[in-house]
């Protein structure tokens, strides 16, 4: 039985890839993304564009790497499936630290984790994740393309790997940060309240996204450790168990324990740059002398006993 990707005059696969399972990747990542999408305009979460864009990019990859199949000597449409599956998780990625630092704002006294304040978890770890991204972007482009050296392709996939141990190291870190928020959410007086539970479950979820990371990026490192002479890509069956079933398994999560579904309505956003400087400034402590708790949302402030209804069990955001 004859192969069509490994036909042709110079076809770029080296096995025969089943192209039913690219198709129903495909239609896995588009439903999962247009739930994602759709629960984003429910909720009124505009950063959950972050997510779209992760479940949007492997399914182009899916469509690209369907074409590439049909197409076997196409180097565009190879090498764009290629990059689009190595680096579209990182997007995930950042979607987690994002949400981290909305629960550490909506479910602390004072908004910070380890001295850190809320708003700026998202900020400086998707900044870190940014590095890894253009790291693993580059080695990915480097390892790609038409009649290149086998020692130009060595060498991006090297610095892909840099860029995914990178993004590791950056998981390891954050997981610290993540511990010692959930230390504070266990010993919160009302610790089994609904909306606390809830908020457990979510960080729970953010674990298993991070899990499911990791199991890829150990998968990654393994497949080129032993450079071009790896057999690993040759068998396509370990990219779908340990790279593109986890990230499913990740954007699925999320669908079904939604960030906006927890930390709900307008008032679980991020306060304005303005509100932030005005309650937050520790030169002056504050401007006008107000306690900073006024500016938390009402989940906070009822845990601490600054909102009486919140804390008889009343949750006028909608938690329960």
């Amino acid at each position: 039985m004859t192969c069509a990707a490994t036909q042709g005059t110079d076809p770029l696969w080296n096995f025969c890839p089943n192209i039913g399972a690219a198709y129903f990747y495909a239609i896995l990542f588009l439903l999962t993304t247009l739930g994602h999408i759709g629960q984003g305009i429910l909720y009124r979460k505009p950063y959950s564009w972050v997510i779209c864009t992760s479940g949007l990019l492997q399914f182009v990859a899916y469509v690209f790497r369907i074409i590439s199949i049909n197409h076997p000597d196409s180097v565009a449409m190879y090498g764009t499936w290629f990059v689009l599956i190595l680096v579209a998780p990182l997007w995930t990625n950042a979607y987690v630290y994002m949400v981290f630092g909305r629960m550490v704002y909506n479910y602390t006294s004072d908004a910070r984790v380890a001295g850190i304040k809320a708003w700026r978890f998202g900020l400086y770890f998707v900044l870190l994740d940014i590095v890894a991204f253009l790291v693993q972007l580059f080695g990915a482009a480097s390892a790609s393309g038409d009649h290149i050296p086998k020692s130009q392709v060595l060498r991006g996939l090297h610095i892909y790997m840099v860029g995914v141990g990178i993004q590791q190291v950056f998981i390891l870190g954050f997981c610290f940060l993540a511990f010692r928020f959930h230390r504070k959410l266990l010993n919160q007086p009302n610790s089994n309240s609904v909306h606390i539970i809830r908020a457990k479950t979510l960080l729970y979820v953010l674990y298993l996204v991070l899990t499911l990371i990791t199991i890829r990026i150990i998968f990654r490192l393994a497949e080129y450790s032993s450079g071009l002479d790896s057999s690993i890509p040759n068998h396509e069956a370990y990219q779908y168990v340990l790279d593109s079933t986890p990230m499913f398994i990740a954007l699925l999560a999320f669908n079904l324990v939604h960030p906006g579904r927890v930390m709900r309505g307008k008032e679980a956003d991020f306060p304005s740059r303005k509100e932030r400087k005005a309650f937050f400034d520790h030169d002056n402590n504050g401007a006008g002398g107000r306690n900073a708790s006024e500016l938390l949302p009402t989940s906070a402030r009822g845990v601490y006993g600054d909102d009486a209804a919140a804390a008889k069990g009343q949750d006028v955001r909608g938690y329960v």
